[in-house]
């Protein structure tokens, strides 16, 4: 019997508010099987996945935990993501993960890598560097990074991983990146029906479930949303950017729908979209994994972009969805995010699209002032236009 949306909706919340991550410790008893985590952004979850383990995003600990031990780790200059990692570890929430992967997002995320191996001895720890060069010395790097981490997750789950089994993940993961995109596709098409909240929850679900349940999750919540009558808004088209990494709180994104703005796209939980084609299943499937990443993925400031384009992948998204005008949201002292945002504010501007920008952090984020702030920008794009 298919969920309705109401219930899934719902369901996605529990989830997401779920700190002890009761659902990975039940699918590890109920499939006597590993779990690895993973930091947000990218990781090659079908390696995980072929290996028969489940892969589990952390994207810290948002504003349903207190940091109380987590502070002594980083200076208060730097995101909030490590500290609020640093204290699920610290508290026993993260003790059911046999393994955690840290990929190369900036400086903080590479020193966490480093302070989790001195805490945490007995765990697979891995800090995941991907290329910059994607050319043939970037190839060969980041196929001897996923070589010795198919070892260490062959060894962790005593599973072997065959081509036949890497080929099988790829294409689940393949149909749940197709759904996600259909899902992106309908709230553009749809934004009064598809509300920006529920597509948030649907997305951080992606990263807990096993990824046939999340793919039947999306089905459902499709089917019963395009039967439902709900009111069209008078609200202002926008693309929100900036947030790939530390995610805002859930209240954030309420409120900025809220506002007057209709979110067509965004760059939330985005390593379950980096890839924009899907990848090769065929007879060489870890090559495919490897060329998956040098070649189509998405922009964003954690990965080197080539040539002076810098910026056209964002004016393209707003044509793509007839955005009118763009929102940066990036997380407090997050340097890469916040290093780009000035170069490809140069791109908006001299395309005539309109922008405002703001930050916050997982656990805040100032909700009503942000929420007046986009308000009065959607306010002025109705009056004013592009100007």
């Amino acid at each position: 019997m298919k969920m309705t949306a109401e219930n899934i909706i719902n369901r996605c919340e529990e989830l997401h508010d779920d700190l002890h991550f009761n659902y990975v410790k039940q699918w590890k008893e109920a499939n006597d099987a590993k779990a690895i985590g993973f930091m947000p952004v990218y990781v090659p979850r079908e390696l995980i996945h072929a290996a028969g383990m489940l892969p589990v995003g952390i994207m810290g600990g948002g504003d349903n935990m207190e940091i109380i031990r987590g502070d002594a780790f980083f200076q208060s200059y730097i995101c909030r993501i490590p500290r609020s990692t640093i204290e699920l570890g610290l508290t026993g929430r993260l003790d059911d993960l046999d393994g955690l992967l840290f990929p190369a997002i900036c400086d903080v995320i590479r020193n966490l890598s480093g302070m989790w191996q001195m805490m945490f001895e007995g765990k697979y720890i891995k800090y995941l560097d991907v290329p910059q060069n994607f050319g043939e010395q970037g190839r060969a790097f980041y196929s001897a990074e996923l070589a010795d981490m198919a070892k260490a997750f062959e060894r962790i789950s005593g599973n072997k991983i065959t081509d036949d089994s890497l080929n099988t993940s790829i294409a689940l993961y393949n149909e749940n990146r197709r759904l996600i995109a259909e899902l992106y596709d309908l709230r553009a098409e749809a934004p009064h029906k598809v509300l920006t909240s529920d597509l948030f929850l649907l997305m951080r679900a992606s990263n807990i479930l096993e990824v046939t349940e999340h793919s039947q999750m999306l089905r459902d919540y499709m089917v019963s949303i395009r039967n439902s009558d709900r009111p069209i808004r008078d609200h202002v088209r926008v693309v929100v950017t900036g947030a790939f990494c530390e995610q805002p709180p859930l209240s954030l994104v309420r409120a900025m729908e809220n506002s007057g703005c209709f979110i067509v796209d965004d760059d939330w939980v985005l390593g379950n979209r980096y890839h924009l084609d899907p990848i090769d299943v065929g007879d060489r499937p870890m090559a495919a994994l490897i060329e998956a990443y040098l070649g189509k993925t998405v922009a964003t400031a954690s990965r080197y972009e080539e040539g002076d384009d810098k910026g056209m992948y964002l004016v393209n998204q707003v044509r793509d969805r007839n955005a009118e005008g763009v929102i940066f949201a990036s997380a407090s002292f997050c340097d890469p995010a916040l290093l780009d945002r000035p170069m490809i504010q140069d791109v908006l501007t001299r395309e005539n699209i309109p922008y405002t920008a703001f930050k916050y952090a997982e656990n805040t984020g100032q909700i009503q002032v942000i929420k007046e702030q986009t308000g009065t920008f959607a306010d002025s794009i109705k009056l004013w236009g592009v100007q």
